[in-house]
């Protein structure tokens, strides 16, 4: 599987801003996808994730309620379309698949393909 990130980009906090990932090389329905972010000197950070068929998806507190991950299995995309961004949402952010079934999501162990990474840098 090969995976493409793009739209990250600098925003004002409070503001918005929508990453996509376009996946090659596999059926789309069927690989879980999801967002890790990393700063410098931190270890890779859970995101969200999406199911396979995009029925059920889930989040890392600290970007629930602001954060919405979609897939579409059509045109082989997912997105994140990030609100209320803060400051410390500042991160390279990696789009990430994987087939394996029953794993923790939260891990990056867990997920088999990794895009190249985007920047969303959050200004105050």
């Amino acid at each position: 599987v090969q995976l493409q990130a793009s739209g990250g980009g600098l925003v004002q906090a409070g503001g918005s801003l929508t990453l996509s990932c376009a996946a090659s090389g596999r059926a789309f329905s069927t690989i879980t996808m999801g967002w890790f972010r990393q700063t410098p000197g931190k270890e890779r950070e859970f995101v969200a994730a999406i199911t396979r068929r995009g029925g059920s998806s889930g989040y890392a507190d600290s970007v629930k309620g602001r954060f919405t991950i979609t897939k579409d299995n059509v045109k082989n995309t997912m997105s994140l379309q990030m609100n209320s961004l803060k400051t410390e949402d500042t991160a390279i952010y990696y789009c990430a698949a994987t087939s394996r079934l029953y794993t923790d999501r939260t891990q990056a162990a867990s997920w088999d393909y990794w895009g190249q990474g985007t920047l969303v840098t959050v200004s105050s």
